[in-house]
């Protein structure tokens, strides 16, 4: 058994939050154990809560989409969120649930040791970048953190409300493929 199974079996047994009670499942993360590139999302939605993967749903389709437009895909890339287990109504996590959940990721990122992070969206956005990031503003952008290269992208699911944002994050998406070719 790996660290990473190690802790995921350690995970799903969480009740440091609330969230425990409304969980059908807890969302741990998947992927690679020794990927260069790790996506990290703010909490699962109803479809992952519902089979226990991240990003299953629409948003997860255009995620995958939009993985293979820059030959990556979940065989290459580790995909997790800041908490594990959904929001009720899919509403943001609260700060107390996000630091709940944080050493869970935190370990992930020990083990995982992945040379570039996107944030999907801006509440991760918030939580590894800077906690006035401006997603409109800052998208596309390379922070230097802890040694790694971060940068943040629009959710999936907010490109399926707001299409018109997609040209930006396909020049988003080709500065991860050029950073992620030079790991």
């Amino acid at each position: 058994m790996t660290e990473l199974e190690k802790l995921r079996g350690e995970c799903l047994g969480c009740r440091r939050c609330g969230l425990c009670e409304t969980r059908t499942n807890v969302v741990f993360g998947v992927g690679p154990e020794d990927a260069k590139v790790m996506f990290i999302g703010e909490g699962p939605g109803e479809n992952e809560d519902l089979q226990g993967e991240p990003f299953v749903g629409r948003a997860g389709k255009l995620l995958d989409d939009m993985l293979e437009l820059i030959d990556l895909d979940r065989g290459k890339v580790y995909i997790a969120n800041m908490v594990k287990c959904r929001p009720p109504r899919n509403r943001d996590p609260l700060p107390t649930e996000q630091e709940a959940c944080a050493p869970w990721l935190k370990r992930q990122l020990e083990i995982i040791n992945p040379g570039l992070i996107v944030c999907l969206g801006r509440i991760a956005a918030m939580r590894f970048i800077r906690s006035d990031f401006k997603i409109s503003r800052e998208h596309g952008v390379w922070f230097e953190k802890d040694g790694r290269r971060v940068m943040a992208l629009y959710h999936p699911a907010a490109l399926l409300r707001a299409p018109r944002t997609r040209p930006e994050t396909f020049e988003d998406l080709k500065r991860i493929q050029k950073a992620a070719r030079e790991l």
